[in-house]
């Protein structure tokens, strides 16, 4: 089974007050070695970058594919999310993606948004060392 691509994935996050971050490349923010091969199965990528400041805690996520390459479908786990500024506390937020981004199999979808803003406190949980937690609720509007 494959579970990694060689599309370009874009990231926006955002958070309560409709602010947000875009991320047309994510690679190009890639902390890996050179020549890492991003996105493949059983890979840990870990990503850095500057943006505008965004209110704590980041509660919306967009993680859309490209669909090109010969190998366009991708599983995501999750996207775990630390930010920080001048003069402001670390805030975390894991979100669990759990979704192919394929246009071959369930749900059919190049991207997978998870809105924990939209749907108010409860959607945003506590979890392990303090961080926020946004779970891809199947079946409905955020999925």
């Amino acid at each position: 089974m494959k579970a990694g691509t060689d599309s370009k994935i874009s990231l926006t996050l955002g958070d309560a007050q409709g602010r947000s971050v875009w991320v047309p490349d994510l690679q190009s923010w890639g902390l890996m070695e050179p020549k890492h091969d991003y996105y493949e199965r059983a890979n840990l990528d870990i990503f850095s970058g500057r943006g505008p400041c965004i209110s704590a805690p980041i509660c919306r996520l967009n993680l859309t594919s490209d669909g090109q390459g010969s190998h366009h479908g991708w599983y995501c786990d999750y996207v775990e999310v630390t930010s920080t500024g001048p003069h402001k506390e670390c805030s975390q937020t894991i979100f669990y993606v759990d979704q192919w981004l394929a246009a071959d199999v369930p749900p059919f979808k190049l991207t997978a948004l998870l809105d924990g803003c939209r749907i108010g406190d409860d959607a945003l949980k506590k979890g392990k060392n303090g961080k926020f937690a946004v779970e891809n609720v199947r079946g409905s509007a955020f999925s």
